[in-house]
C-alpha cells in the first residue's frame, strides 16, 4: 500500500484540513531516520504523502518521496539505508494549491540542481501570486514538473543573479507573496525561513550536536531535541556543522499576524507556541466560553479529539460535569474497508458512537473546534438525540468560520461554509439544536494571551478565515473573481 494513496474518509469533510509539515536535522548520523520520526509527530499535519532528502558527502543527495502514513513508507531499515548522511529535511503534505490526488510529481520536498550545487525545499503555506509567478517563468523559459506552488521558488532561484543558494533564496521568495515556512538544504546547510509576518509555524531545536527545524515543538520532545527558540517573522536561519546558526533578516519589517486557527485547531496540544501550552490555550478558549455563553444543563462532553481540552475548561468554568459523551474509534484508518455506499451512509458513527448509558435522559453540552459545511455536527447531534438525551446545546470554541483561507489551509469555496450564508441563530435551526454559541472574536484573543481582546485597527493574528481581513491580499484568487469583505 505505500505506493497508493490512502483512501479519502467520506466523514471527514467538514473540518479544515491541516496544511504541510516540515522538520530538517544537521549534525547528526544518519539524519534521515530523525526526519522520519520528526514526520511521524507531525502526520497531523498532513497525511496523503510525505517526502525525504538527505545528503552524505560520499553517495550526494539522495530523496525518496512516497504516498500515504510515515509509519507506512519510512520505517523499513532497506529503505532509510538509501537516505544516508547528516543532513536531511522532509515534508508531510495535505494538497492546499496546485493539483489535487494522486501525483508523486507534487510531494515534496522539491530537489534543484544549480550552477552552485544542488538545493532541496520543503514549503508549509501557500503563495497567493503563484498563478502570475507562473505564467512569467513559463513565458521566460521555465518548464514546471508539478502543479505545486512552491516549484515557482525553485525557478525562482534558478534564475536569480545572486553567488550562492541562500542568496538566491532571498532574493526568490522577495518576490512572493503569502505565507511560508520553510526548510531547505544543500550540501552543508540547513536552512529555515518565515515569511515576514509570521503566518505559519517554524521552531529551532538542538539534538546532541545537531541542529533541527521543525513545524512544532511536539516533533523536537519524539527525537529528544532541546526547544531553542522560534524562528522569527521575516527571519532567515543558516545551519552549518561547523558555524551553527546564523541569522539573516533579509524582508521589510512588517507587524506579525502568525495563523490564530493554530491555536484552536492545527497545532497538536502537546506543542507549545509563542511560549504558550496549546492545550492550556485550548482550555481557556473553553473558560470564555463559558463565561460568554452559559447554559444550564447536566453533561460537558467534547466532540473528539478536537473539542476535549476546550469541553474541559467549558466544564471547569461552569461548574457542570465533564463526561465522555461520545468515543471515538481509534482504529479507523487507512486499513479499514473500502467504504461502499452502505457504510457511507453510516456516516460518522463508523468513527464516533455515542456512550448511551450516560447520555439518555440528560442535557447535553457538545463542544467542538469550529463548524465549517454542519454536515457533521448534524449527524452528530442525531446520535446524541437517537442515544435518548433530553436536551443538545452546542458550544463552538471558535468564531464562526465565514471566509476561506488562502494562506496554506484547505478551505470549501465561501459558498459552501456554513457562517457565510447563515446567522448564528439560523445556523441553530439548521442544525436543529436546543442552542447554538460560537466564542467571540474577543473571546478567542483573549483565550490566546490578548487581555484586552482583538484591536481591530490592527489584529494581533491573521483571522481572516472568522473576520475576512487578509493580511496579504490574494492576488490570484482576486484575479478569479474573489471579492473581498467590504471596508466597515
Amino acid at each position: 500500500m505505500s505506493n497508493q494513496m490512502p483512501p479519502a474518509h467520506p466523514f471527514d469533510d467538514d473540518k479544515l484540513r491541516e496544511e504541510c509539515g516540515i522538520f530538517g536535522v544537521i549534525g547528526v548520523s544518519d539524519a534521515a531516520n530523525f526526519v522520519a520520526l520528526g514526520l511521524h509527530a507531525l502526520q497531523h499535519r498532513g497525511q496523503e504523502a510525505g517526502g525525504i532528502v538527505s545528503h552524505h558527502p560520499e553517495s550526494g543527495f539522495n530523496s525518496v518521496r512516497r504516498f500515504g502514513y510515515v509509519r507506512d513508507n519510512f520505517t523499513r531499515q532497506s529503505l532509510m539505508e538509501t537516505l544516508p548522511g547528516p543532513l536531511s529535511i522532509g515534508h508531510v503534505r495535505y494538497s492546499t494549491a496546485g493539483s489535487k490526488g494522486a501525483a508523486i510529481r507534487d510531494v515534496q520536498p522539491f530537489f534543484g540542481e544549480f550552477s552552485m550545487g544542488g538545493a532541496a525545499i520543503a514549503h508549509n503555506g501557500n503563495i497567493t501570486n503563484a498563478d502570475a509567478l507562473r505564467r512569467e517563468l513559463i513565458e521566460r523559459g521555465s518548464i514546471f514538473q508539478s502543479g505545486s506552488d512552491t516549484e515557482c521558488i525553485i525557478h525562482l532561484m534558478a534564475r536569480s543573479l545572486q553567488r550562492n543558494i541562500s542568496e538566491r533564496m532571498e532574493d526568490a521568495l522577495r518576490r512572493v507573496e503569502g505565507a511560508f515556512s520553510i526548510v531547505a538544504m544543500t550540501r552543508t546547510k540547513l536552512i529555515g525561513v518565515r515569511d515576514p509576518l509570521g503566518v505559519r509555524p517554524l521552531v529551532l531545536g538542538k539534538v546532541a550536536e545537531g541542529w533541527v527545524l521543525s513545524s512544532e515543538t511536539c516533533a523536537l520532545d519524539i527525537i529528544g531535541a532541546e526547544y531553542v527558540r522560534e524562528i522569527k517573522p521575516g527571519e532567515m536561519v543558516i545551519i552549518t556543522e561547523a558555524e551553527g546558526v546564523e541569522s539573516h533578516f533579509p524582508f521589510r519589517p512588517a507587524s506579525p499576524r502568525f495563523c490564530i486557527f493554530e491555536h484552536v485547531y492545527f497545532s497538536r496540544p502537546d506543542s507549545i507556541i509563542g511560549d504558550r501550552s496549546v492545550y492550556e490555550t485550548r482550555r481557556q478558549i473553553g473558560v470564555e466560553l463559558a463565561k460568554e455563553s452559559p447554559v444550564e444543563a447536566d453533561l460537558v462532553c467534547p466532540v473528539p479529539d478536537s473539542g476535549t481540552p476546550a469541553a474541559i475548561g467549558f466544564s471547569q468554568q461552569s461548574g457542570i460535569p465533564y463526561a465522555m459523551g461520545i468515543i471515538r474509534n481509534q482504529y479507523m484508518g487507512r486499513t479499514f474497508i473500502e467504504p461502499t455506499e452502505q457504510i457511507r451512509n453510516m456516516g460518522v458513527r463508523l468513527k464516533l458512537n455515542v456512550n448511551r448509558a450516560l447520555i439518555r435522559g440528560k442535557r447535553v453540552i457538545l463542544v467542538d473546534d469550529s463548524v465549517v459545511r454542519g454536515t457533521t455536527s448534524r449527524k452528530i447531534k442525531e446520535m446524541i438525540l437517537d442515544a435518548g438525551a433530553a436536551e443538545v446545546h452546542f458550544r463552538i470554541a471558535s468564531p464562526p468560520t465565514a471566509w476561506p483561507c488562502f494562506y496554506g489551509v484547505d478551505t470549501p469555496e465561501r459558498e459552501n461554509l456554513l457562517a457565510a450564508t447563515m446567522s448564528e441563530d439560523e445556523m441553530r435551526d439548521h442544525l436543529n439544536v436546543n442552542s447554538l454559541k460560537f466564542i467571540s472574536l474577543d473571546g478567542l484573543y483573549r483565550a490566546v494571551g490578548e487581555a484586552k481582546g482583538r484591536n481591530p485597527a490592527c489584529p494581533q493574528y491573521c483571522d481572516a478565515c472568522f473576520s475576512g481581513q487578509y493580511p496579504v491580499e490574494p492576488s490570484d484568487m482576486i484575479n478569479k473573481g474573489f471579492e473581498l469583505k467590504a471596508a466597515e
